[in-house]
């Protein structure tokens, strides 16, 4: 398990390799990851971070964006991770396994930071960046497979569940703020 008391960006470091070692494969990708309280406040700003990220990072590139996009960019994306922590919760929960939901926020966490930084990189290369995107979401699928693997001790179709009932939060979280936001929002 990653120290602790180490300084943010010492843990960011020791995610990153988590993040690293979810991607490989490797069974002792739980090391890396600190799941202490203070662990879950460090990958909580991971997690605002990366909508930051999301939200401002094509403005600090030089990208236009309309007017009110950022914000909008914020509100969605806090919405998604709300929807997705709480089906996480609510899975976990129905399975018996409350035990992992602080390992699965922690290292999903780290990882939104980490793909939010590619996703960012992506928009660099424009029309080719549509490739690192398709690479990026590959990644994604692996490393939250992993976490189920590995981080959480899943079982395949336990995985398989937590993935299914994710995607249903997300497909209604969106129909919700889809409700209240306008159609640029979303797009």
């Amino acid at each position: 398990m990653a120290q602790s008391n180490a300084p943010f960006f010492e843990e960011a470091a020791h995610a990153l390799r988590g993040c690293l070692a979810l991607v490989t494969g490797k069974r002792d990708a739980s090391a890396y990851f600190d799941f202490s309280q203070r662990g879950l406040v460090g990958s909580l700003i991971a997690a605002v971070v990366a909508v930051m990220l999301a939200a401002f990072g094509p403005q600090l590139l030089g990208i236009h964006m309309p007017a009110g996009a950022a914000t909008q960019s914020v509100i969605v994306n806090g919405v998604l991770f709300l929807a997705q922590a709480g089906m996480a919760a609510i899975v976990l929960r129905q399975m018996g396994r409350q035990d992992g939901f602080i390992p699965y926020l922690v290292a999903s966490n780290w990882v939104t930071l980490f793909s939010a930084v590619l996703l960012l990189i992506s928009t660099l290369f424009g029309e080719a960046g549509i490739v690192l995107l398709l690479g990026i979401a590959i990644v994604a699928l692996l490393t939250f497979i992993n976490i189920g693997r590995f981080i959480v001790t899943l079982t395949p179709l336990q995985i398989g569940l937590l993935f299914v009932s994710q995607a249903v939060g997300v497909f209604l979280a969106l129909g919700i703020v889809a409700l209240f936001l306008p159609a640029s929002a979303l797009t």
